[in-house]
């Protein structure tokens, strides 16, 4: 594996934080599984659980 095959830090001016470059073989744009497997989780049906989870508040708050 040579160095141009490999992600490299770039150093980004005015940010305290750096940047990878893209990975090989990799594209920006999201696959379309992803966005489906997302809107799934909403969909599936209540648990017995899930009225008494949104009511509880963490002692902290």
């Amino acid at each position: 594996m040579s160095s141009s095959d490999r992600q490299r830090v770039e150093k980004v001016r005015g940010s305290r934080r750096a940047r990878l470059t893209a990975a090989p073989g990799t594209t920006a744009e999201p696959a379309v599984a992803d966005d489906d497997a997302e809107s799934d989780v909403g969909a599936s049906a209540p648990g017995p659980n899930d009225e008494r989870m949104r009511r509880e508040v963490p002692p902290h708050y």
